[in-house]
């Protein structure tokens, strides 16, 4: 089981940027909002200062001071009240991109890529991780931008009223730039360790669950316990470092706090003993430097929920660069728009050419495998369990690439196809079926959402369907918090969105499993009339599939063994006649 991979602190900080000035006009309004109140918080200390220099050269009227103060203080917060409620609206709009994209990406994925990470890594950062991410778009993103305005613009004012006051701030720069350098070096990889072992832990506890009758019937209820606990416990180390990580580095930060204060209260009354600045004027730094003091400790503090929110985005990221246009195979190579393959050629067929495959490196489940299927051609494959049909399978409908040789199909490796042109011509279903929440005739059209009532009725007639779902209703609920159906239905439900998709090439890996011999019989009898004049691959156990067919390859340790029409292969005395034989004698009994 591996990791869905993560992207880089690279693409992170691209990927933010281009979010960023995806909006410029609300952006502008965002950090205009923000810098005029922040500009109008410097205007009460230095108000302040000119009230106790007039006090002490006895000037008595103090009102108009008094109302500016007061009316600078009043538009502070109504400016930076408009500007948390800009970034609020700029944050849900850019979330929102987010998200869409996300869920873009995650049904992008190759089908391979999902069952090497399993699903614990893609639950985990499908709710941890956007609910991490959301944190830090609504609340530490905008956080961040008051407190660096407010600091740029303290700072400016600080220059502006004496140069020499500017310099005891200063005094606590060292121990920050060196505590935060110290932090930010440790903090990504800390919380990308953290996130994945949410993973970890609900990847074994959807693990048990889904096989609460395989672990309660082998007694395997101990060990998937300790499974847990080594998992928890993996997670507890993991939030215990990130843990000490803040534990030094927040109590350090505010110890760093005091130092400046203090340096300009004593460096600034020596500077006005000595007639070099003025009363106000170190009233004022003094003001500014106390001022500094929150929106540097908001800094430092929201800078850890952005190292989280950083750390979730990367991991979606990560699933982007797998699978949101990237290739089958995992890699970063993207696959190509639905207009950039050119020479398809719908008289081609389906080729394979000295196909390998192996799950595990060093050990192939396929080995040399060459296969021509013309189009329309009804092709059954059999073999024993472990012979490699359902890993043909998959191969053929792009699934997973060949570690060697090509799989093409109308003359276009697997690999180039656009995803929606692979999976529109090339469709794959097997015996693991999911019913979608919704209504029968949501889970029917969710391949083609336009099709009317009429085509979802021919589907559901075309699998032997129609009688349960019409006595149900096309708007019964069904699925989870629904009506519950049958295995049997569930597989009847996904063969006739099948049949409303209408590929032009299936692949079907026992299918019709779930249903009982003489149902499964009628049925593929149905589908080979609907489904006339398209390219059948059908990999199954019952052989009266494969006597139907117009050619059976058989299969046996990872090799076509031989292929032929049934009566060539019956006739031919060899490994097909010998399970013809087998099979035709139990079904007889």
């Amino acid at each position: 089981m591996s990791e869905l991979p993560v992207a880089s602190m690279r693409t992170v900080r691209a990927r933010a940027r281009r979010l960023a000035l995806a909006h410029p006009r609300e952006l502008a309004v965002v950090v205009a909002l923000y810098a005029l109140g922040a500009a109008s918080g410097l205007a009460g200390p230095w108000l302040i200062g000119r009230l106790v220099e007039d006090v002490t050269r006895g000037v008595d009227d103090v009102s108009l001071v008094t109302a500016l103060i007061c009316g600078f203080i009043v538009a502070q917060a109504l400016l930076t009240g408009l500007g948390m409620y800009a970034a609020a609206r700029l944050g849900e709009k850019v979330l929102a991109r987010l998200r869409e994209e996300f869920v873009t990406d995650v049904l992008a994925l190759p089908l391979g890529t999902v069952e090497r990470a399993g699903t614990g890594d893609l639950i985990t950062r499908t709710t941890r991780d956007v609910d991490l991410l959301a944190r830090a778009v609504r609340y530490a993103i905008p956080e961040t931008l008051i407190s660096t305005l407010t600091i740029a613009l303290t700072l400016g004012g600080l220059v502006i009223i004496g140069p020499l006051l500017a310099l005891p701030c200063l005094v606590a720069v060292p121990t920050l730039w060196a505590a935060t350098r110290w932090y930010l070096a440790r903090a990504h990889a800390g919380y990308l360790r953290e996130n994945a072992s949410y993973s970890q832990i609900a990847e074994g506890l959807s693990e048990t669950v889904d096989g609460a009758r395989t672990v309660e019937a082998l007694r395997l209820g101990d060990r998937r316990f300790e499974r847990v606990n080594r998992d928890i416990a993996a997670s507890y180390a993991a939030e215990r470092y990130t843990l000490r990580l803040r534990t030094v580095y927040l109590p350090t930060i505010d110890t760093s706090f005091v130092l400046p204060v203090v340096a300009t209260l004593v460096i600034g009354g020596l500077f006005y003993l000595e007639g070099m600045v003025s009363l106000a004027a170190v009233t004022t730094a003094t003001l500014y430097t106390q001022q500094l003091l929150v929106p540097i400790d908001m800094l430092l503090f929201w800078m850890n929920e952005l190292q989280i929110g950083g750390a979730a985005l990367a991991r979606l990221l990560g699933v982007r660069r797998d699978g949101g246009g990237a290739g089958d195979d995992g890699s970063d190579r993207p696959r190509p728009r639905a207009d950039a393959v050119v020479g398809a050629d719908p008289g081609r067929g389906v080729q394979v050419h000295g196909v390998s495959y192996a799950y595990r490196d060093g050990r192939d489940v396929l080995r040399g495998v060459d296969l021509a299927i013309a189009p329309g051609e009804r092709l059954a494959i059999v073999g024993p369990s472990g012979a490699g049909k359902s890993t043909l399978g998959k191969l053929l409908a792009g699934v997973h690439p060949p570690r060697a040789g090509t799989v093409t199909v109308d003359g276009v490796a697997v690999g180039d196809l656009p995803l929606d042109r692979l999976r529109s011509s090339v469709a794959l279903v097997t015996q693991e079926h999911h019913v979608f929440r919704g209504t029968v005739r949501d889970n029917v059209v969710l391949g083609r959402p336009a099709a009317d009532d009429d085509a979802v009725e021919q589907a559901l007639r075309a699998v032997d369907a129609w009688g349960w779902a019409s006595a149900l209703g096309l708007g019964t609920a069904v699925g989870s918090g629904g009506v519950e159906l049958s295995p049997a239905q569930a597989q009847q439900l996904a063969l006739a969105r099948l049949v409303l998709v209408d590929p032009h090439t299936l692949v079907l890996d026992e299918a019709t499993s779930l249903l009982d011999p003489r149902a499964a019989r009628h049925l593929e009898r149905s589908l080979a009339a609907v489904l006339a004049g398209r390219t059948v691959i059908a990999i199954a156990h019952r052989l009266h599939t494969a006597h139907d067919a117009d050619r059976v390859a058989v299969m046996d340790d990872g090799r076509i063994v031989e292929l032929g029409s049934h009566d060539e292969l019956v006739a031919a005395g060899g490994a097909y006649a010998a399970l013809w034989r087998s099979w035709h004698g139990d079904h007889s009994g």
